[in-house]
């Protein structure tokens, strides 16, 4: 078996975690790396990498297969339109491009020379996501009418360039890529309606946090949050359906459920004091009336990002990550801009094309 030659352009963080990624994968390898930073290259250098002198020296050697594009956001477009254009499969870091207009003329960049364009949404791999997927499929909590997925951090927006709007900084771009990528994926419904709040308590020019309210057709609605001054965090999953509520609090955690019992004569609740008031409808349920389980079983991922792409280029194989989809998110998170910027409720039809009202 022949492994795909991946030329990485921008050795940052992203960059050399790749590297690692590509390494670890039987079906592809590192030929080299490109950086236009001389402390990045000498970094790729000691990793033990080839360094190309120039991006023309990766698009013009042959020997490439894979252009893989992880620099700053604003930059996605034009590297990977040259990458395509010099016949090389183009994978790109999230966000693909900055707004949907960008990412169309990469699509169409694609098409006309017959190359392969993925994005690597990684997140759709994360454990606590597979779990809640298994959970939602499987009914475990009866008919799910409402998700709560965020993170939150109380360490600011990272690096320099995601502080500037112009690099296609701050955390919606950031962090609300992968959250939205994963709810639109686990729900799989068209979405209705969008409301949002933008964060900029940090004094940046670009959002330090967000909060979303989506709305889908079939009833299911979710709130979508990044937090980055919350020095106390809610959970990161907190699902509620028609029989029982789960919640995940942290990665690596596995989900604890809450469900209805179903068994028969169970006593109601008794009123209870609740600060200086009473209450029956808050009061916790009998004992007899509930189950309280763990619950870590995962939806089965066959492949991961690097085998999946090699399988496309090599077989035809479906992508696991859709160029639809990714274009779906970027179309939700426009509407999340608009809804923040307006403070209005974004309507959209079954295509995720924002029409606004």
């Amino acid at each position: 078996m022949t492994k795909l030659q991946v030329a990485i352009v921008g050795y940052g963080g992203m960059g050399s975690f790749h590297a690692k990624l590509i390494e670890e994968n039987p079906n592809v390898t590192v030929c080299g790396t490109f950086d236009i930073l001389d402390t990045r290259q000498k970094v790729a250098q000691i990793d033990g990498y080839r360094v190309f002198e120039s991006l023309e020296d990766i698009l013009f050697d042959n020997e490439v297969d894979v252009v893989l594009v992880a620099t700053p956001n604003d930059s996605h477009k034009d590297l990977s339109i040259k990458a395509l254009q010099s016949g090389k499969h183009v994978i790109c870091e999230k966000p693909v491009t900055l707004n949907t207009s960008e990412y169309s003329e990469v699509l169409e960049a694609a098409k006309k020379v017959n190359r392969v364009f993925m994005v690597h949404q990684n997140r759709r791999w994360d454990e606590d996501f597979l779990m809640i997927k298994k959970l939602y499929t499987d009914r475990k909590v009866g008919d799910v009418f409402q998700i709560e997925s965020r993170v939150q951090g109380a360490n600011g927006i990272p690096g320099d360039w995601r502080h500037m709007k112009e690099f296609g900084g701050g955390m919606l771009l950031d962090w609300g890529v992968h959250l939205l990528d994963q709810i639109l994926t686990l729900v799989n419904s068209p979405l209705k309606s969008v409301a949002a709040d933008l964060s900029y308590v940090l004094g940046n020019g670009v959002d330090d946090g967000f909060m979303s309210h989506l709305t889908f057709e079939n009833g299911v609605k979710a709130i979508v949050e990044v937090g980055t001054t919350n020095f106390v965090k809610l959970p990161r999953w907190y699902v509620r359906g028609t029989d029982g509520s789960a919640v995940i609090h942290d990665w690596g955690e596995k989900a604890q459920l809450v469900k209805r019992s179903n068994v028969q004569g169970v006593e109601k609740p008794k009123p209870i004091q609740a600060g200086a008031g009473l209450t029956k409808t808050m009061a916790p349920p009998s004992e007899l009336a509930i189950i309280k389980e763990t619950f870590n079983e995962t939806e089965t991922m066959e492949d991961s990002f690097y085998t999946n792409f090699y399988k496309v280029v090599t077989e035809q194989a479906i992508p696991i990550v859709k160029n639809e989809e990714v274009f779906r998110v970027m179309k939700v998170i426009e509407a999340i801009f608009e809804a923040a910027e307006t403070e209005s409720i974004i309507h959209l039809d079954k295509y995720s094309k924002a029409v606004s009202i």
